[in-house]
């Protein structure tokens, strides 16, 4: 690999990085846990970091520039790096760590495909059956509608920054309070 493309390499990684220190900030917001009663748990902040990481991942794939396609495989690597360190510090045990984050994985893909296509369709109802369903469990929650309503207004925040700004990592989370 040429130095050029190394460090093209390198600038992708570091973007993807940047992009998914947005998205673990914004699902680290206090209101989701103490205002929608987002469980405050190991599942309940990955599924939230998850969501908003397929948010950005969504956003990516409006760009037609073929980079933003390795930006968000990077953002991808960047997340699942972080699980597996995540998994190693509370002490699962090394030879299982793979096996969770390919659960782990397998789960952010489901998610993220049941989020995309309520949010291209515009179906909040099934928006928010994919939410109760993966946030809560299928436990009733009052919080549920409203964090529909926060997620469409997250997509349709997103989709209004532009392209340079988001290829470049630049990416703002509106606060889902607003």
């Amino acid at each position: 690999m040429g130095l050029f493309a190394q460090g093209r390499r390198l600038r992708r990684e570091r973007i993807g990085f940047q992009l998914y220190t947005a998205a673990v900030a914004a699902a680290r917001d206090p209101f989701f846990y103490t205002e929608l009663d987002v469980p405050d748990t190991l599942d309940g902040r990955f599924d939230l970091v998850g969501l908003h990481v397929g948010l950005v991942i969504r956003r990516l794939r409006r760009e037609p520039q073929a980079e933003a396609a390795q930006l968000a495989q990077k953002l991808f690597d960047a997340m699942f790096a972080d699980m597996d360190l995540t998994l190693r510090e509370i002490g699962v045990g090394d030879m299982s760590v793979p096996k969770r984050v390919r659960a782990m994985w397998e789960a952010f893909h489901g998610r993220s495909l049941a989020y995309e296509l309520a949010l291209e369709s515009g179906d909040m109802a099934e928006l928010e059956q994919a939410l109760a369903r993966n946030v809560w469990r299928g436990e009733p929650s009052a919080g549920v509608a409203r964090l529909a309503r926060v997620v469409a207004a997250l997509d349709a925040a997103l989709a209004a920054q532009s392209g340079e700004a988001v290829m470049a990592g630049k990416i703002v989370f509106p606060s889902p309070a607003a």
